[in-house]
């Protein structure tokens, strides 16, 4: 079969060169190196004809003769099968070679990142920054449905198909993780592990600690006291959007609002953010601790206490911590991320910090509802 194939290319080549040059010629253009100095890639359209195909890789500076080209392609049988799709050309990549990646269909595989703890809001105006997605998400879809993690797409992937995925994804693992969930957690349905979920994910980024945040809320709520997190009221004040550009101050504790777990007993009605499998594992397997207080403790992380004068004096270490300037503070090496995944993954990673930053302010509330 590659016998007859070759034969054919070679009479195609030689029928043509017969009219505007020799067949050595023709043919070594076909193959020889191209003129790309670097990989470069490209995206070819649907309904796009060979001819079409052939200029555009040409303006591309992915080839250098789009005649050439198109007669290689023709005479290898190849004019249908060449696929639309987004394509990597490697440097110096032959006409033949070129033509080979177009018919493989082995277009680009491309990251999409939703980071843990955003909201659904937020995940959906983060895929406006990435290439190759395509139409619009028409309705925004509930807090605690979809799966932070990195999904795969290809150009002109859809984003509604995107957050389909992204649900199939927070289902599975749900229906996982509630199947294997310890007997003893408080949950009489996988969404209120959800919701426990997405505050503790909002309280840290260190997988360290999210076992023993669980641990503390669940001690709160067996004794029937407030879980009192920050997050709730930033989620309360700012109608969900979780952008908060200052401190939090007493008034803001006291907010009449349903996920306001300064004011209301029990969990929120729902999710207040996405969280990770980490946090759904946390709240759905936690540990047993005497804790029922933490707070910042000035590298990112949270210090524990099981009575409210221990706590006063992680609090009162805090402050002090706050005001000495020179105190340092952990820092993180991480690989540098695209421009348009920097600012959110940082402000993620960070969410610890900047809601220890709002801590001066509550701590004179947290005194006068003494713990409560």
């Amino acid at each position: 079969m590659r016998h007859g194939v070759l034969i054919y290319f070679l009479l195609f080549f030689i029928g043509v060169s017969l009219i505007g040059g020799s067949v050595l010629t023709t043919y070594t253009q076909f193959v020889e190196e191209g003129p790309l100095v670097e990989s470069k890639e490209v995206v070819i359209p649907k309904g796009l004809s060979l001819k079409r195909t052939a200029y555009l890789l040409k303006s591309e500076g992915v080839i250098r003769s789009p005649s050439i080209f198109e007669l290689g392609v023709r005479a290898s049988g190849n004019t249908m099968k060449i696929k639309a799709g987004e394509y990597q050309f490697p440097r110096y990549a032959s006409a033949k070679m070129v033509m080979d990646i177009l018919t493989s269909g082995q277009t680009v595989i491309r990251r999409f990142v939703a980071p843990e703890g955003l909201t659904s809001a937020q995940i959906v105006d983060l895929m406006d920054l990435y290439k190759g997605l395509t139409g619009t998400v028409k309705t925004i879809p509930r807090n605690g449905t979809l799966l932070p993690d990195t999904y795969h797409y290809s150009y002109g992937d859809t984003k509604e198909s995107i957050i389909r995925r992204m649900q199939s994804a927070m289902t599975r693992t749900l229906d996982e993780l509630w199947q294997n969930r310890d007997p003893n957690v408080p949950f009489t349905s996988p969404n209120q592990a959800v919701v426990m979920a997405s505050i503790v994910e909002k309280e840290t980024a260190r997988d360290s600690e999210r076992k023993r945040i669980a641990s503390v809320f669940f001690n709160r709520l067996r004794k029937n006291i407030r879980l009192q997190s920050d997050p709730t009221v930033i989620y309360a004040v700012t109608d969900g959007r979780l952008d908060l550009k200052r401190r939090l101050t007493y008034k803001d504790l006291k907010i009449q609002h349903p996920y306001n777990t300064y004011v209301i007993y029990g969990l929120p009605e729902g999710a207040i953010s996405n969280p990770g499998r980490a946090s759904l594992e946390a709240v759905l397997n936690p540990i047993e601790s005497p804790y029922f207080y933490f707070v910042a403790d000035g590298t990112g992380g949270h210090v524990f206490a099981a009575t409210y004068e221990e706590h006063q004096k992680n609090v009162q270490n805090w402050r002090k911590i706050r005001k000495n300037k020179s105190v340092p503070t952990a820092k993180k090496t991480v690989a540098p991320l695209p421009p348009s995944q920097t600012t959110l993954t940082h402000a993620r990673e960070n969410s610890a910090d900047k809601i220890a930053e709002m801590i001066d302010e509550v701590v004179e509330a947290e005194n006068t509802l003494k713990g409560e």
